[in-house]
């Protein structure tokens, strides 16, 4: 089965991504709130795109995967404003919302969310669920784990975490109707194309991390968890 496969092909570059040490960080409750606001700022801007992403995918499917259209539909239903909730989040941690909705992303988010629309636009239209490969994956694997911990490392209310933990269960859901549609590609030349779209996210995604603001030093960490 293509799902399958799919993952066997893109575990280096899922791993690499899960390396990334401000992903590590934020686990273990190490990251602090001006990398939490700037991570959310960040996915204000690739999810903004999410619903257009998949517009433009659907119209672009041929006509063999005319039935595939229904299941874009299905995702875009799911997926239609998101982005506000991520607005909603950043007002709960002290951040101004609309700074963010009037500013621009990172060179790293522009990058990605421009290979995922290059993608559909000049090479295969089915190439974007290799990006919904790498989200939803990166979300069910440590979303609601990692809002647990940031929010009890930063004593944030709950209400900060509305992107992270929906995400971490509705993404489960996502996973299982997504592996059922992706084991439904049996085309060689479309089955390449997503994996290679899945291991160029992989990486695009971990630059949006790596772009976040540095963690301080472990040392400097403890000794403010001291002075406190």
């Amino acid at each position: 089965m293509f799902f399958k496969e799919l993952q066997q092909a893109t575990e280096i570059s899922r791993q690499s991504l899960f390396g990334v040490p401000v992903i590590i960080d934020a686990l273990h409750g190490q990251i602090t709130l001006e990398q939490y606001r700037a991570f959310l700022t960040q996915a204000y801007h690739h999810v903004k795109h999410t619903v257009p992403l998949l517009m433009a995918c659907g119209s672009r499917l041929p006509a063999r995967y005319n039935a595939l259209r229904s299941s874009v539909a299905h995702y875009i239903e799911e997926e239609i404003g998101h982005e506000e909730w991520i607005l909603n989040d950043i007002a709960a941690c002290g951040g101004d919302p609309e700074a963010v909705r009037a500013g621009l992303p990172s060179l790293a988010t522009e990058v990605m969310v421009a290979y995922a629309y290059h993608q559909i636009d000049r090479g295969n239209p089915l190439s974007f669920f290799g990006m919904v490969h790498v989200l939803e994956g990166t979300s069910t694997a440590i979303a609601t784990n990692a809002a647990t911990v940031i929010r009890d490392s930063l004593a944030l209310p709950q209400s900060a975490f509305t992107y992270l933990t929906s995400h971490g269960s509705l993404d489960l859901e996502h996973v299982v109707f997504f592996e059922k549609l992706m084991n439904e590609i049996v085309d060689a030349d479309d089955q390449a194309a997503i994996i290679h779209s899945a291991n160029a996210m992989y990486r695009l995604y971990g630059d949006i991390f790596r772009s976040l603001p540095s963690s301080p030093p472990r040392s400097q960490t403890a000794a403010a968890a001291l002075a406190a």
